[in-house]
């Protein structure tokens, strides 16, 4: 059985599974994630989003195809079965051109998931929730038979193979890697809204003959009430959502996946899980901690060695200043406070600037410099104490590297924590 459906029907059976879906294209928290996989001896779920990963590249320059060989070989040499990696896309539909009018829109997205499916990315989130340039009118029926139409191109694509895949559907989705400066109300979706979506949907899949493909439709994106910012973030109240996981539980075959739940403390995120919002998306949390432990690791640097140092942050921040048009539209204020936020912002749109050449270059000068020798203690517990103790108990090497890998694993223990039945 394909383990999505194990946590599908552990919460129609009354127990609270789930699963983290790692939405990262950066090699360091792929590793991270596997090797935390590995040692908690379950199934990682791992997403391409299609801004990230499409047809024409995506930013990070990669297709479908070139993704999972990409991941593919971080798991090779981490030791973790291919057999227990589980491939999604995410937000797969027109988002990446609906600037332009839905019939060109709807012709990438439809060329979209053709590759992914190809590929054989087998979670398949559909994401239809937003107007194209010439929509005078959009609706939850628009975006119902928009979804339809995208469902049929990966199940005709699929052939044979269809039965492997599973679909989340939804209307009321959550900004990709959270939301812009100065947004700050949120609203839950009305259990109403949900129910609406699922029947106009479920209707769609039958006028066109996806009766047996709706079977493999495992989860709606709502929006629970949990997001990001810049500067802040949103906790989960589980009052305000109660309506939403009673809903739930009426319908047979369907959990919820929670979009934007990075930085959530420990008992939000198993809240949410028990709530039914069993599938649990973690992206720019992942790459803010292991910016965090880069940075970390470079005021070190900046103590102990006694020659050129990497000046690694100031490579970073002068790459983001170059081409800004990964952070700008993000980030308000001063010159002074926009330079904060290219480097704390939890919308960390620093991640997107990791793969410049010159980056890596001191990313490298960086490693390079500390070694493979034992980091002081006290400079460890100065600047990663959490690491510092783990070190200490013999759970980690001292080791650059490992820590770097323990910094992310951090975060991954919290949704290992709310996921575990």
């Amino acid at each position: 059985m394909n383990y999505l459906d194990t946590v599908v029907t552990a919460h129609k059976t009354g127990e609270a599974r789930g699963i983290t879906s790692i939405c990262s294209a950066h090699p360091f928290v792929l590793e991270a994630a596997l090797q935390h996989g590995q040692a908690q001896n379950v199934p990682v779920l791992i997403e391409a989003t299609c801004n990230q990963v499409n047809q024409f590249g995506g930013y990070t320059g990669m297709t479908p195809t070139n993704f999972i060989s990409f991941v593919a070989e971080i798991a090779d040499r981490v030791g973790f079965s291919r057999e227990d990696l589980l491939l999604g896309g995410d937000h797969l539909g027109p988002l990446v051109w609906s600037n332009q009018p839905a019939g060109n829109a709807m012709e990438n997205a439809k060329d979209l998931v053709r590759a992914y499916v190809q590929a054989g990315f087998t979670k398949i989130h559909m994401d239809c929730s937003m107007p194209c340039a010439d929509d005078d009118v959009f609706s939850i029926e628009v975006a119902a038979r928009r979804t339809t139409e995208l469902v049929d191109v990966a199940e005709t694509t699929a052939g044979e193979g269809s039965s492997k895949l599973r679909y989340i559907i939804g209307t009321e989705v959550p900004s990709a890697g959270g939301v812009k400066a100065g947004e700050t109300h949120l609203t839950v979706t009305e259990p109403a809204s949900a129910g609406q979506t699922i029947d106009q949907t479920r209707q769609a899949f039958s006028s066109m003959g996806l009766d047996s493909a709706w079977e493999r439709v495992i989860a709606l994106v709502v929006q629970p009430g949990v997001e990001f910012g810049d500067a802040s973030v949103h906790d989960y109240d589980r009052a305000a959502a109660a309506g939403l996981a009673r809903f739930i539980e009426t319908v047979p075959g369907l959990v919820y996946e929670a979009h934007s739940t990075d930085y959530q403390t420990p008992a939000s995120l198993r809240q949410l899980v028990e709530d039914h919002f069993a599938i649990l998306k973690v992206g720019p949390g992942l790459t803010f901690a292991f910016r965090e432990g880069v940075f970390a690791l470079a005021e070190m640097e900046a103590i102990l060695v006694e020659g050129e140092t990497s000046q690694l942050r100031d490579v970073l921040d002068a790459a983001m200043v170059e081409n800004p048009t990964y952070w700008q539209k993000h980030y308000d204020g001063t010159p002074g406070q926009q330079k904060f936020s290219r480097a704390y912002s939890f919308s960390d749109r620093i991640r997107y600037y990791w793969n410049v050449p010159a980056v890596q270059s001191a990313y490298s000068h960086l490693m390079g410099n500390l070694g493979d020798r034992p980091l002081p203690l006290s400079l460890l517990s100065q600047y990663l104490p959490g690491q510092y103790l783990k070190v200490r108990s013999g759970e980690i090497k001292n080791h650059p590297h490992e820590i770097l890998l323990s910094r992310v694993k951090d975060v991954l223990d919290d949704y290992a924590f709310a996921c575990e039945a």
